[in-house]
């Protein structure tokens, strides 16, 4: 028997003694009142407590379900972040690798601008000495500017002509003699200038415009000591052209106009090899 019914028990057994046989009854429904209320609250406690067992069973079972949620999702991440983890040491990887990539063309292109100051300097030393030549030459063409203001004289115009004729240059002792020709053509050495043309194309085997030349001293410098020698080379020239009729016809006249010159003699040796 519970407590509180052996309370109630207690107390009627007390109240027997001095109740009546009304209030006994009373009592006693009053106790099956309460007995059938104390019936009624342990099948509802009983309900309940099925209920909380039941209830807490599929809560265990709901939250066992949970929690092979939550360690499957938990075992997903860890997956999950074991891949990012193996994902981000690729990564490292390839940075590491970009890294060297990009520094090699680094590396280039200091050498390259290295390579390219060393470049730039020699250029410049290089514009400073074509510089310093052109000034060189802008002073020198002045100062040939200024001469040519001035003209030479005849005879150190004509000095200069013979020199380069000495040395070979006939078309540049040509070029003297002309130009001595047109700057004093009525000059004492005018006919030696003529001659000297002449001579220059004679060495050069251009024996017509040599006779031509030579011809240019016969007959506008009649009295010249040069025109002996002239008439000598002209008949040379006329020879080597094959043309033996002239060149016979100004041996003989040279001959007959300057006997005592040594041109003369030489006339008349050349007479005698030409058929």
């Amino acid at each position: 028997m519970k407590p509180i019914q052996l309370v109630i028990l207690v107390a009627l057994s007390a109240l027997t003694g001095c109740a009546t046989q009304s209030a006994l009854d009373s009592t006693r429904y009053d106790v099956d009142a309460v007995r059938s209320r104390l019936l009624t609250l342990e099948k509802t406690l009983g309900g309940v407590r099925t209920e909380s067992r039941e209830g807490i069973g599929a809560i265990e079972k709901n939250l066992k379900s949970d929690v092979s949620d939550v360690r499957k999702l938990s075992a997903d991440i860890q997956a999950s972040i074991d891949s990012t983890k193996t994902e981000i040491q690729a990564m490292n990887g390839k940075i590491d690798d970009m890294s060297i990539t990009i520094q090699k063309p680094t590396e280039e292109l200091a050498r390259y601008r290295e390579d390219a100051d060393k470049r730039i300097l020699a250029l410049e030393d290089r514009i400073m000495k074509v510089q310093t030549t052109l000034d060189e030459l802008t002073r020198k063409v002045t100062e040939l500017a200024q001469v040519k203001e001035t003209p030479p004289t005849a005879d150190s115009l004509y000095l200069k002509g013979l020199d380069i004729f000495k040395a070979g240059d006939m078309p540049g002792a040509r070029g003297i003699f002309t130009k001595f020709l047109e700057l004093y053509p009525q000059h004492d050495l005018a006919a030696n200038a003529h001659y000297w043309v002449g001579e220059t194309y004679y060495s050069e085997k251009s024996y017509e415009p040599a006779i031509l030349a030579f011809q240019e001293v016969i007959k506008n410098f009649p009295t010249k000591d040069k025109v002996p020698a002239a008439m000598l080379k002209q008949a040379m020239a006329f020879n080597a052209i094959k043309d033996t009729k002239s060149a016979k016809y100004v041996l003989k006249k040279l001959g007959e106009t300057y006997p005592k010159s040594d041109e003369a003699i030489k006339a008349k040796e050349l007479l005698k090899e030409i058929r």
